[in-house]
């Protein structure tokens, strides 16, 4: 059986799993299209907030990131599960017990204003529109090569198969969409990362294999990697090559923006109780952390497998010739996200660092310039199975995984969306007499318009999809975490405060990204070149958000002391949530 059918027949037979999911588990009223009727088991509903976490950041490009820098990327496995930590011990619980449905649901009575939950649904878009923008991303790279199509077309179907599912099923029908899911990206991940382990190492857990020999040169396979990088002109890869200031915003920023991601909290709402928040919060970090340990092996192996490939006889031999390149270059370069250009006609793939220190190395032997013109960091993963030459079956695995992370997440983040428009405007502010058909209806149209900004906003995106992705984060932890954080631990902090918070936070994380990235991330509307000598003392937009966290707490305990604290009823309320009496129960929406 050819590759291309067998791609089909494993990634169709999942999508008609999850397809299947959603039908038998279509939501009926607006309890199980929001939080699936608060009857999630904290097993299941660990494993799902795990796949709605591990997005296509985590399985496609967080180890691409890794892979191309190295350790100054470890920022992303730092911040993410820190992160992630965060929001377990911090907020997950409770929100919970708080009992309501969304994030401006929680801001909005919390803060007893109308203007903090629209203020903080306006900030939930931002941040989920921009994120859903990564993974639509991620979802049209991996359609585009396992489908063989354009990276666009890709992209149209990806889009199609998550209105589906999401529109239809709503959070109870996501959430056992999202089980099954996990347990598809978590084996079409781990089985490669076993694979190439043995080939490169002989040990059989990949986070044993980073740290031991190289079989073939009997060097650390860390140190081995140095070695051939810094022989072509690249920086070692276990050094750190960044700004430190940037790496500690830039970690701090994943942490917070991760315990303000809407689309996560969520997922605690769907318990029957707050002590199983807190047990599906433990859950969801053992199965996170399956993926995550493996993530730093699968970027230095295929990093060192690229280069093997290029230079089978070593680093001061001539590269292969580009007619005698493996297959799986060839059926990347057909979805235009691996391109190359033979600058000096000698018909070899020179890959090297075309810098002035290389300069005199590449003229004595006749390279005119890296001729690997392009290669999207997002395509590694996916590529992984076909650069180490494993079977058939893996290779199409590792398509329905990377397809289920990404959609696993977009659908998340479609129904934070949804939840935000229908509930928190429509029925919160606008149309309070709105029956539960209409508010039904409303979330699944509003769904359905997200998915289509999602989708045209996914065919010019302003960065790989992990970027991407720290950006959202960004946006969250200069909006969201800050007023959730007051929310829970200031019981004098008032709607003022928060208010104006929120808006200085977001306002000026928006402002900052926008003026080196583009306007809404339009190409060519950028204000100043993103290059890190233009930044403000250094630092880059993805690590913005911290500042902007900052910037929001100070304006808001600033307006508090000019304005009158909390009233008393309200902090009456913010201290029941806090004391752990009645943990075993939560308040009814």
């Amino acid at each position: 059986m050819d590759q291309f059918t067998l791609n089909l027949l494993v990634v169709g037979a999942t999508f008609a799993l999850y397809i299947g999911i959603a039908i038998w588990a279509r939501a009926g009223s607006t309890a199980e299209f929001y939080a699936a009727n608060r009857g999630v088991h904290p097993v299941l509903n660990g494993m799902a907030t795990a796949a709605d976490w591990m997005s296509a950041a985590s399985f496609i490009s967080m180890a691409g990131l890794i892979a191309f820098v190295g350790y100054g990327n470890s920022t992303y496995l730092m911040g993410w599960t820190g992160g992630y930590v965060l929001l377990a011990l911090l907020l997950a619980p409770y929100l919970r017990k708080f009992g309501r449905f969304t994030v401006p649901d929680f801001i909005g009575d919390r803060f007893y204003s109308q203007t903090a939950r629209i203020v903080a649904v306006i900030a939930l878009l931002v941040m989920s529109i921009t994120y859903v923008i990564g993974q639509m991303t991620g979802a049209g790279v991996a359609f585009s090569r396992f489908l063989e199509v354009e990276s666009s077309t890709g992209l149209y179907i990806a889009s199609a198969v998550v209105f589906c599912y999401a529109v239809l099923g709503g959070m109870k029908g996501i959430t056992y969409t999202q089980v099954a899911q996990y347990i598809v990206l978590i084996i079409a991940y781990t089985i490669p990362a076993v694979f190439i382990s043995l080939q490169l190492t002989g040990q059989f857990l990949p986070q044993m294999g980073l740290f031991s020999t190289h079989t073939e040169s009997g060097m650390p396979l860390l140190a081995r990697l140095d070695q051939v990088l810094t022989e072509l002109g690249f920086r070692d890869y276990t050094g750190n090559h960044g700004s430190t200031l940037n790496m500690v915003l830039f970690t701090m920023s994943l942490m917070i923006g991760t315990a303000g991601l809407p689309h996560v909290i969520i997922r605690f709402f769907t318990v029957p109780k707050v002590s199983d928040a807190r047990a599906s919060a433990g859950w969801a970090l053992v199965f996170i952390a399956l993926l995550y340990t493996v993530a730093p092996a699968v970027g230095a192996m295929a990093r060192l497998n690229i280069i093997t490939t290029i230079y089978p006889n070593g680093t001061a031999e001539a590269p292969i010739a580009y007619d005698d390149r493996p297959q799986w270059m060839h059926n990347w370069e057909q979805t235009g996200l691996l391109r190359f250009d033979d600058v000096n006609n000698d018909g070899l793939i020179q890959y090297y660092n075309a810098t002035p220190e290389f300069a005199a190395i590449a003229e004595e032997r006749g390279w005119a310039g890296n001729e690997i013109v392009t290669f999207n960091q997002d395509i590694l993963v996916l590529a992984n199975p076909e650069i180490a030459q494993l079977p058939g079956w893996v290779i199409a695995l590792i398509a329905a995984g990377g397809l289920a992370a990404a959609l696993s997440t977009a659908a998340g983040l479609l129904l934070a969306i949804s939840s935000a428009v229908s509930h928190d405007l429509i029925k919160s502010v606008f149309n309070p007499g709105i029956s539960e058909k209409g508010e039904l209806l409303a979330a699944r149209i509003s769904m359905g318009f997200a998915i289509v900004l999602a989708t045209y906003l996914g065919l010019n995106p302003p960065g790989f999809a992990a970027q991407v992705v720290a950006l959202a984060f960004g946006l969250a932890a200069s909006s969201l975490f800050p007023a959730i954080m007051m929310g829970i631990f200031s019981k004098r902090m008032n709607s003022t405060g928060a208010i104006v918070g929120m808006l200085v936070g977001l306002g000026t994380t928006v402002l900052y990204i926008f003026t080196y990235l583009g306007w809404f991330f339009i190409p060519g509307t950028n204000m100043l070149p993103n290059t890190a000598d233009n930044w403000l003392f250094g630092i880059s937009p993805l690590s913005f958000g911290t500042v902007g966290a900052v910037l929001n707490f100070a304006a808001a305990y600033i307006t508090l002391s000019m304005t009158k604290e909390a009233p008393a009823e309200i902090q009456e309320l913010v201290e029941s949530i806090r004391v752990p009496r009645g943990a075993a129960g939560a308040q009814l929406h």
